[in-house]
């Protein structure tokens, strides 16, 4: 049972080697390759090549021309680099928006995506205030632990869930840190019906958190705005205040995503 697994997956991992390879070869070789050409430079035998060139091809993110025998990269390749460099404009699309946060609640705000199971800061404006968390960019924690990985995790699709659920270990990180599977399956729920994550004192002692997902048109999380917040700071009238300011301005980070993605060439 398990050595069937074991090469089942071991079959897998080697057609995605094969199709990254691919994608390498022919976005460095620059122009159209021929079947032979591709199957001596990548050492693929010709069967498996073309069932592979035939999926690629299907799919768009390779090209054939019939009449040069030629495959180049197609242009469901140009278009999922188009939407890559799409996602990295998030950062200059709230980059204001993360001033506005800051000045309107006082507070040191992030931006975070998914990298992994874990969660990213990707930008960051710190409070002027004396007491403050200090957050860098490219800091990282799991998503159970930060309110900005809670509120992305809350987005994702069931299957998704579990799948991370499946494949979770928790570190208690500090002793408020969630341990168990019950205990966050009770958080998903409790985010998806309020709209917003807390993090209280989960991933820092001293510091608790406010997280609200930014969600593309099909609903995925793109990333997600946080407040970090000191703890003595963290009263009923800054809770209040934090969640509706996180969520108007998830809102027109949303909007201004989703019209840049819509304009030709735009990145």
């Amino acid at each position: 049972m398990n050595k069937s697994r074991n090469t089942g997956m071991e079959k897998a991992v080697k057609s995605a080697d094969r199709v990254l390879d691919l994608f390498e070869l022919l976005s460095g070789w620059g122009q159209e390759m021929s079947h032979v050409d591709i199957a001596t430079a990548l050492g693929i035998p010709k069967s498996s090549l073309t069932s592979l060139l035939g999926n690629l091809v299907a799919r768009g993110y390779v090209s054939f021309s019939p009449i040069s025998k030629g495959y180049r990269l197609g242009e469901a390749f140009a278009t999922l680099t188009q939407r890559t460099g799409s996602v990295q404009s998030l950062n200059a699309i709230a980059a204001s928006i993360l001033e506005e946060i800051t000045d309107e609640t006082l507070e040191s705000c992030t931006l975070n995506r998914l990298k992994g199971d874990q969660c990213e800061v990707i930008a960051t404006v710190s409070s002027h205030l004396r007491l403050v968390s200090q957050m860098r960019v490219g800091d990282v924690g799991p998503l159970y632990a930060l309110s900005g990985g809670k509120a992305m995790l809350a987005a994702m699709p069931d299957s998704m869930v579990e799948e991370y659920l499946d494949r979770v270990v928790f570190e208690r990180i500090t002793p408020k840190t969630i341990a168990s599977k019950v205990d966050l399956r009770r958080d998903i729920a409790k985010v998806r019906k309020q709209g917003f994550a807390y993090s209280l004192e989960e991933f820092t002692l001293g510091i608790s958190g406010i997280g609200v997902a930014i969600l593309s048109e099909s609903s995925f999380p793109l990333g997600a705005v946080a407040l970090a917040i000191p703890t003595v700071r963290f009263s009923p009238e800054s809770k209040e205040r934090g969640v509706r300011v996180l969520k108007l301005a998830a809102e027109r980070i949303r909007r201004r995503y989703s019209d840049a993605s819509s304009i030709p060439g735009s990145t």
